[in-house]
């Protein structure tokens, strides 16, 4: 056996209960925070930053932890803010009213079947995704950084440890600096955003307007995914804002403040053209990615092959995924109960007489669209962060796509009054999908953090099964207990005053019943798809004529869908780490520089991420919207000033220091 080879098979502290436990564990209270924050404000924080910092502050103490274990743990914990993606469809069923709460063992299977299948169908896309692709993956490189510069390793030298303790600071004083920031936030000295509302042409006139969210979690992904991905957004935001919503609200003729009726126009008619412009796009995306998934394929059964030949030594340890046999083992062991949940509900729906269709047709779509959508979502992952990808946006297309089957399968052969069985049938397969889609989004953000820490792929994939399992468990009475306290938005019989608000889940709800019923408005969507055409058109354009200049369709899509509190900091924060890369690109140790851009960014992730946590509990357990809060809303205004100012000064303040480091460093 030759050196290298010798060196790759050397045992090492990686997968271990200790880690597995630790990451079950933040699982647990990640997810609990996660799914009260989803429900609430129609947003989930990534757990996998946040866990990586715990686990390397307990590990740390044990003389054999190494930085593979450390990845473990934030693999296993990245499940809660992935799984509790769920919020986004299952309450549906309530809001419908075809559940009154959430049956433990029901809800325990759509979340683990699902997420189980999402891993295995990560692992071909691994291949094709990871480790043959340019994909940024900004939160999996952040992640890595952390992971790297607060594991220095036993053989570094004295320059890679003066750098690592460079790198160190710069991770620290990001978080230092945005936890302090997202902190004063939450007193509402500053405000949480710069948001500004117009109307034009009387009162009745057409709206537009702003909101940059002064997050520096957000200009932080801006600064890792780079400049054209934040052109991109900024390109889809414009079409939203400066087309979409005037227009639409200007055919409304409404009345009212400006602030909500550009919202309620965003919400109700834009954002479906954004829905559109992202399923062209992310068909496109899957018709590139045929060539690279089937590479992927027989590069994972030419590994197999060699490990059955007793010869797994020899191959590279990124080579070492779960075996592709037990993959399709595990696969149909999850096939079998999902049949079982689709054939209950027929029965439960009144829709017995057609139950084995309903079983074979809902199995083959979960199977299918599982497989596809987790394509899509781990190219968004790579593209802009799990974090900011639109799950909901997906799961949008996925319950048309579900709802429309049945509408042409089943709905003509059965007698009117039966329309509620149909809808909630619907729901149960775009969750069973969305669950898979949502664990693939987050995966292989996972996955690529291992890929630069030098982590083994199958026993990442066994840790993402065991948090998947986790946060399947710790999910179901959560929801029970948030139900019966608060209630859902639109639910009979929830009182409004204290009702959790569930967007998504009301939107994709809505959705089912909107097809179903036949009283959906196809022109939005076919309008956003056209739009998609173009962009496909106009991006194979700049890739062939120019070097470097690209427009990602599916990246204005999100641009569009996504609101202007979740872009425009990006959009941000994508200039200003271009502009910081080419001040780096002048001094003498360019790509050293333009790294501690990458570790400042990184650490404004985890500040805000940890914070973030923490304040989520403290709403929870509080039960008021704003605990921490300093002032009174007359305090707004002068917030909104003080807010943007101080973030404009922190973010100046930070790279000139983080640029003044690196000109030091690399003169020494």
């Amino acid at each position: 056996m030759n050196s290298t080879a010798k060196s790759m098979a050397e045992p090492r502290t990686e997968l271990t209960i200790r880690a597995l436990v630790l990451g079950v564990i933040i699982t647990v209270a990640f997810t609990a925070a996660n799914v009260f924050f989803g429900l609430k404000a129609g947003l989930t924080f990534a757990t996998s930053i946040p866990a990586a910092v715990i686990s390397m502050a307990l590990l740390r103490n044990f003389r054999d932890s190494t930085i593979q274990e450390n990845n473990i743990v934030q693999t296993v914990a990245s499940a809660a803010g992935t799984l509790s993606s769920i919020i986004f469809v299952l309450p549906g069923l309530v809001m419908i009213g075809w559940w009154t709460g959430f049956p433990y063992w029901i809800s325990f299977l759509i979340c683990a079947l699902g997420g189980i299948l999402g891993v295995m169908y990560s692992i071909p896309l691994r291949r094709a995704l990871v480790t043959n692709s340019e994909l940024p993956y900004p939160e999996g490189v952040a992640c890595a950084e952390v992971l790297k510069v607060g594991s220095p390793g036993e053989d570094a030298t004295a320059a890679g440890i003066e750098e690592s303790r460079v790198g160190l600071m710069a991770v620290i004083w990001g978080s230092i600096v945005a936890a302090t920031f997202a902190v004063i936030v939450a007193t509402r000295v500053f405000a949480s955003d710069v948001a500004q509302y117009f109307r034009f042409g009387g009162e009745k006139g057409s709206v537009t307007g702003f909101d940059f969210n002064l997050s520096m979690a957000l200009f932080a992904v801006g600064h890792l995914v780079g400049l054209w991905v934040g052109v991109a957004m900024l390109l889809g935001a414009v079409i939203a804002w400066a087309w979409g919503v005037p227009h639409y609200s200007a055919l409304a003729a409404a009345a009212g403040a400006a602030a909500d009726v550009a919202q309620a126009t965003w919400s109700h008619q834009v954002r479906f053209v954004g829905a559109g412009t992202i399923g062209v796009a992310a068909i496109w995306t899957l018709a590139k990615l045929v060539k690279p998934v089937a590479s992927g394929l027989r590069s994972a059964m030419a590994a197999s092959r060699v490990r059955k030949a007793g010869q797994l030594d020899s191959l590279p340890r990124t080579e070492h995924d779960i075996p592709i046999g037990l993959v399709g083992i595990i696969m149909v062991a999850c096939f079998l109960p999902i049949a079982w949940l689709l054939g209950h509900l027929s029965i439960q729906s009144g829709l017995g007489a057609h139950m084995w269709t309903l079983i074979v047709g809902g199995l083959i779509y979960c199977v299918v669209m599982g497989f596809l959508v987790s394509a899509v979502c781990g190219y968004m992952a790579g593209l802009i962060g799990s974090s900011n990808s639109p799950l909901s946006g997906i799961g949008i297309l996925v319950v048309i796509g579900a709802a429309l089957l049945l509408v042409f399968g089943i709905k003509p052969l059965m007698a009117p009054g039966n329309e509620k069985g149909l809808v909630a049938f619907a729901l149960l397969v775009t969750s069973v999908v969305f669950t898979v889609a949502a664990i693939a989004n987050n995966n292989l953000q996972d996955l690529k953090t291992g890929q630069l820490v030098d982590a083994t792929p199958s026993k990442q994939q066994w840790a993402l099964v065991v948090g998947v399992i986790a946060g399947a468990a710790i999910i179901p009475p959560i929801l029970d207990l948030l139900n019966h306290a608060y209630g859902f938005a639109g639910t009979p019989g929830a009182d409004p005053a204290k009702a959790l608000a569930a967007p998504q889940a009301g939107l994709i709800s809505a959705l089912a019943q909107g097809v179903i019923q036949n009283n959906i408005d196809w022109s939005l969507i076919e309008i956003g798809a056209g739009i998609g055409v173009v962009l496909i058109v106009l991006d194979e354009v700049l890739r062939r004529t120019t070097k470097s200049a690209h427009l990602s369709p599916l990246a204005v899509g999100l641009g569009i869908y996504l609101p202007t509190s979740a872009t425009l900091m990006v959009v941000v924060g994508a200039l200003a780490g271009s502009l910081y890369d080419k001040r780096a690109e002048r001094t003498a140790k360019p790509e050293s520089a333009k790294q501690l851009g990458v570790l400042l960014a990184s650490g404004m992730i985890v500040g805000e991420g940890l914070i973030g946590v923490v304040i989520a509990a403290i709403v929870a357990f509080s039960g008021m919207d704003a605990p921490l809060a300093l002032v009174g809303s007359d305090f707004a205004n002068a917030a909104v000033w003080i807010g943007g100012i101080a973030f404009v000064v922190a973010m100046l303040v930070l790279y000139r220091w983080i640029e003044g480091v690196a000109r030091r460093t690399a003169i020494a």
